[in-house]
């Protein structure tokens, strides 16, 4: 399978007859102007044309060659098929070059030979083992370039491939991630929006399942982004934030520490839900007395710093630095796919207290993008 050649990219056989082309030119002019330098009398013009055309039969067999050396290519040396079929096509071509080029001389006598060349015969014959070297040479020379574009072409399509499957993981776990937050979260939302019933708080009832809601319709809407811009991440993990506050009445406070320069940074989408969740569950929900969440984010030295602080209790020692639980492995998953070794998420133990998990990845603004 070869990629499909646009109609800006010059066909192969233009290529191949402008290289040829510019051999022949030099083997001519180099010729020709050494001998007349040297005082040597020979018909310049049609030597100049002779050496010009000799060139023709290795251009017109080099897309076969370059066919052979695609359906016999040098990882296969070992097969005599190999070696047989191309010093066949060497031989051949060799035959066929040594025909013309004595053809042209029988007809143009450009060396003004006197008496006039030997018969066609012996002159083929001649020139056919006298430029035997010099056809393995060209021939090696076509396979080893046949063999170097073929490379080329392979790693282009891999590295194709390879980006078309990491994009097809990273949507995979975005899908994941989603499918992950939707039972649960949706589970004790609707409990709470019961409770919230039961209790005849009927406006707080009907603010959470407004925010409910909404907060679905822009799951919905982001399904095929991998990226957004901060400011719209922001916007989303608000909404969650804002559906947590009234299932935690009133025991959660948040605050937002984001420069506005930042905002049009990008970011992978649902990238901050799971931090965020991750805080309220393993902080905030363990404390009767509830809790604050602090989202800060940062520029320094090309590189964006998203952090996501909460005053709960501490983490055991052996959890720092490497996040734990599914939500936040599959953050870390994401990441890879989309930045390789290029991020870094972390969680640590904040003094005097509180567990502050943060992420860093390359600066991209939406704009530079743009």
């Amino acid at each position: 399978m070869h990629p499909t050649r646009t109609h800006s990219e010059p066909s192969p056989r233009i290529w191949i007859a402008a290289i040829w082309s510019g051999v022949g030119l030099f083997d001519a002019s180099q010729t020709v102007f050494v001998m007349r330098a040297e005082g040597m009398h020979h018909a310049w013009a049609r030597l100049f044309v002779t050496l010009l055309l000799s060139w023709l039969p290795w251009a017109l067999a080099t897309p076969l060659v370059l066919r052979l050396g695609r359906q016999y290519p040098p990882a296969q040396w070992r097969r005599f098929s190999t070696w047989a079929a191309h010093f066949s096509a060497c031989a051949s071509i060799g035959l066929v070059y040594a025909a013309w080029t004595a053809s042209l001389e029988e007809l143009l006598n450009p060396w003004a030979m006197v008496p006039r060349p030997e018969p066609f015969a012996d002159l083929w014959l001649h020139k056919f083992y006298s430029g035997l070297l010099s056809y393995l040479i060209l021939y090696g020379v076509i396979l080893m370039v046949s063999y170097m574009l073929d490379s080329r072409e392979r790693l282009v399509l891999q590295q194709a491939e390879t980006a078309r499957l990491n994009e097809q993981l990273s949507k995979a776990q975005l899908s994941a991630l989603r499918k992950q937050i939707e039972p649960h979260f949706l589970f004790n939302t609707l409990n709470a929006i019961a409770g919230l019933v039961r209790e005849n708080k009927n406006d707080e009832a009907v603010t959470m399942i407004a925010g409910l809601s909404d907060f679905l319709r822009r799951v919905l809407e982001d399904s095929d982004r991998q990226q957004v811009t901060l400011a719209e991440e922001l916007e989303f993990a608000q909404k969650y934030l804002d559906i947590q506050k009234v299932r935690f009445a009133g025991r959660l406070r948040v605050g937002v520490s984001v420069p506005e320069e930042l905002f049009p940074a990008q970011v992978p989408t649902l990238i901050l839900q799971p931090m965020v969740e991750n805080a309220i569950k393993h902080g905030i929900a363990k404390r009767v007395q509830g809790g604050a969440i602090q989202i800060a984010a940062s520029r320094s030295n090309g590189r964006l710093t998203i952090s996501v602080y909460n005053d709960g209790p501490g983490l055991p020692a052996e959890c720092e630095r490497i996040p734990s639980g599914i939500g936040m492995h599959n953050v870390r998953t994401r990441l890879q796919g989309l930045y390789g070794d290029a991020f870094e998420l972390n969680m640590r133990n904040r003094d005097p207290g509180g567990v502050e998990a943060s992420l860093s990845l390359p600066f991209v603004s939406k704009s530079s993008k743009d």
